[in-house]
């Protein structure tokens, strides 16, 4: 418990044949790229510039630092899997990497010369990629040996690597078939990532796109009339981020338009409609510029937050600033929420939005025979790379393909042919299936998909209601999902799952937990349901709440098939209850999981409290050090930040399995129980638990009352570490000589959790959480 994280290699990596990687360049892409592969324990060389003679490795150990500091790593024990050097004394180390990608400066010259040196010590098979935004991979390898070209293609990230999930490959025809299938499915098994292929054309497709739009609303809102505020509105209401189009700039950043619009401007020829929409041409754009406000780098751009925290916006005529006017997404045709009534108002907003999406979709359908294969390339790159809810073509099948050419042609607007054939057609996708950048129908989706979404999509439940269901996903395992508001366990929930057990040995030989929610794996217990009792102070039903889920969650621990969560997301009280009683895990790399229910006044019920304290005891020993380490994982409330921080607090155990890949997660978990199957599984022996008891519970009260002596905690804090320390010590009278069942310490679970749930501090806590969705320090 709460130990160093021993590194292992996520689930797939080993077959990847990715046994070490190098990255070159160690600014905040390139470290970036470093800390994923280090996140999923491969072995990562990061070289950068030589520094000073006090320190030749400096560059690239700032990068290391850098990361450790902005969160690229998911422990801080994976950055001793990243090994600094430099180019000059270290680029022998090559050698020994199976995937070398370059993430130097912008410029072909410097590139060219370090691909000739890399080719010197580079083995045979190994491949070398660059993650330009800008070059033309012709041009990369221009000069260079046939055998290097074979080996060398574009694998563009997104910046901040850990967190944005699109790559785009960029392959040419002297590589081998296989040599871009290894990488395409290194990106996805090592880095978790979602690969969209593209063609050798300037700024790939995300960029392509996303810079004609972001300057076509920057240049239409000020054409039309719009202030910024009313803009970003238009935008998100499209479901496009927050930021909308002049916060995202300003976030990019402001002194980047005149190289990076400049470079598409320079490329592209000049029928290319981008020459339409010259952003660095702007007036007030160079206004800005010249004032050098750089956007949130520099503390100023469109926005600006004062010393105060008042915002300010700049006036789109004359680039001043003015207090910010906040516009309502309600206030919109639609209330911000109907993308037709948007599209078809008559007013600035209507015009506004319809021009944008207009020219937007008309420049995606002119361009996606010479820059992708198929219109889902760019509706995933647009949703992974800007994250729009839905990219160019969804967006207009939610309005209608027929619709769009239609009024297209109303407007006299030339019709391009990929959407004329979308309306012939019945949409840009037709029966879940993408149209063919050339107007044909594609036999399917190049991307993958979860496999509980496959079996959803061709099969019934074999069991459910309206809060979850229990699918076959086939070679006797079976996966019981919820479909509650953020997955919470509504009593129907316990039905499903009280089904299972009890019937299952019938249906299946291995049960998988999880879902394809994106955000939480389970919420737990209904917060909700809890303030309403405590209102009627009917705390019976509470009472039968917490042992409904305390035997049902016991019963799957011991149940006489394997249980593997497939844990993901939020999993959070009752959730990460749910995970700790299962058979085994695997977990997305990105799994946050704890125990809040301190920072609602309340301890964990539904045997979380018992299970930590099973597992430090395991790894302990000794009663006392267990209780302390099981009150550390769950007093301080707070979920990890990753599956390697929740396996080193004790939330998942040392065997747990770790997938980068969230797509892939419900297919390991499947592997993962057909495993246990064949190797025999029994249910575990029914275990005792050793507590410390009252002198136990006296010395860590002891460390308790003087972190309220120095103020860190209050009274309040201290009665629920009272409470929760009378659970894990067995009782502040508690007998440490009589060994307890599992049911002996929930049962102290529920008699802390009746006690304090009934106290106006308690009340208070609930409340404030329901209300604010923040804690409540009283």
């Amino acid at each position: 418990m709460n130990t160093l994280v021993k590194h292992v290699r996520a689930v797939g990596v080993e077959q990847s044949g990715i046994r070490c990687a190098a990255v070159i360049g160690a600014g905040s892409m390139g470290s970036g790229i470093a800390a994923q592969f280090a996140n999923a324990g491969v072995p990562v060389i990061l070289l950068d510039i030589a520094g000073d003679a006090l320190n030749r490795n400096g560059p690239a150990e700032s990068g290391i630092a850098r990361q450790l500091k902005v969160g690229g790593f998911m422990h801080q024990d994976a950055a001793k899997l990243v090994r600094a050097g430099n180019t000059e004394d270290d680029l022998g180390l090559l050698a020994e990497a199976d995937w070398i990608i370059e993430a130097v400066i912008e410029r072909l010259d410097i590139k060219r010369e370090l691909y000739r040196r890399i080719a010197t010590v580079r083995k045979p098979d190994a491949v070398v990629a660059s993650n330009t935004s800008t070059i033309p991979l012709a041009q990369l390898v221009e000069g260079l040996d046939s055998d290097f070209a074979a080996h060398f293609m574009i694998n563009h990230f997104f910046n901040p690597p850990r967190v944005m999930q699109l790559v785009e490959i960029v392959a040419s025809p002297e590589n081998a078939p296989e040599t871009v299938a290894r990488i395409r499915n290194a990106c996805e098994t090592v880095l978790g990532k979602t690969v969209v292929d593209c063609r050798d054309t300037p700024g790939f497709i995300a960029n392509r796109i996303g810079c004609y739009w972001l300057a076509a609303g920057a240049l239409d809102a000020r054409k039309l009339g719009l202030t910024i505020e009313e803009a970003d509105a238009v935008n998100t209401a499209f479901g496009i981020p927050r930021t909308g189009v002049f916060g995202l700039l300003d976030l990019v950043g402001l002194d980047l338009i005149p190289n990076i619009w400049g470079s598409l401007m320079n490329t592209l020829p000049a029928t290319d409609a981008i020459h339409r929409q010259d952003l660095p041409g702007d007036s007030t754009v160079k206004k800005i510029l010249a004032e050098g406000r750089f956007g949130r780098k520099s503390g100023a751009g469109y926005y600006r937050v004062n010393p105060d925290k008042s915002r300010e916006a700049s006036d789109l005529e004359t680039g001043e600033f003015r207090p910010e006017a906040p516009f309502p997404a309600a206030n919109l045709p639609g209330g911000g929420k109907k993308l037709a009534a948007l599209l078809d108002a008559d007013d600035k907003y209507g015009r506004y939005a319809w021009s944008v999406f207009k020219e937007t979709l008309v420049y995606s359908a002119t361009h996606a025979p010479e820059i992708a294969g198929d219109i889902e390339a760019i509706d995933k790159a647009m949703e992974l790379g800007y994250a729009w809810r839905q990219g160019p073509f969804r967006l207009a099948d939610s309005y209608g393909a027929t619709r769009v050419a239609e009024r297209l042609r109303s407007e006299g607007e030339a019709v391009p042919a990929l959407i004329d054939a979308a309306a012939a057609k019945g949409g840009f996708y037709v029966e879940g299936k993408p149209l063919k950048s050339s107007g044909e129908r594609a036999t399917q989706s190049a991307f993958s998909v979860s496999m509980l979404a496959a079996v959803k999509a061709s099969s019934k439940p074999i069991h459910g209601n309206e809060a979850a269901s229990i699918w076959d996903l086939g070679d006797g395992i079976a996966c019981f999902e919820m479909h509650t508001k953020m997955n919470s366990f509504a009593p129907a929930a316990f039905d499903v799952l009280e089904w299972a057990i009890e019937e299952g040995p019938q249906h299946f030989r291995g049960l998988v937990i999880g879902n394809d929610d994106p955000r939480a794996f389970s919420a737990g217990a209904d917060l909700g349901f809890f303030a309403k009792k405590v209102e009627e102070q009917d705390w019976q039903a509470v009472e039968d709440y917490l042992v409904r889920g305390q035997n049902l969650f016991l019963r799957l621990k011991y149940s006489p098939f394997p249980v593997v969560a497939a844990a993901h997301g939020l999993a959070l009280g009752g959730g990460c209850e749910f995970i700790l009683h299962s058979n085994a895990v695997v977990a997305h790399a990105e799994f946050q999981g704890g125990l809040p229910e301190i920072k609602v006044g309340l301890v964990p019920g539904w045997g979380g409290c018992t299970q930590l304290l099973l597992r430090a005891q395991a790894s302990d020993h000794e009663p006392a050090s267990a209780a302390k380490a099981a009150f550390d994982t769950i007093f301080p409330g707070n979920p990890s930040r990753s599956a390697l921080e929740a396996r080193a607090s004790g939330i998942l155990q040392a065997d747990s399995q770790i997938v980068m890949n969230r797509s892939h997660l419900i297919g390991a978990a499947k592997v993962r129980a057909l495993q246990l199957v064949q190797n025999g599984f029994s249910a575990p022996e029914p275990a005792l638990i050793t507590v410390a008891g009252k002198f136990g519970w006296q010395a860590l009260m002891a460390v308790v009352e003087a972190e309220k002596a120095a103020g860190r905690l209050s009274e309040t804090d201290v009665r629920l570490a009272s409470a929760l320390l009378s659970v894990l010590t067995g009782g502040e009278d508690g007998d440490a000589a009589k060994p307890l069942t599992e049911e002996d310490v929930m049962a102290l679970e529920r008699k802390a959790l009746l006690g304090l749930i009934r106290t106006p501090e308690t009340k208070a806590r609930i409340d404030h959480m329901l209300k604010t969705g923040k804690p409540l320090k009283n």
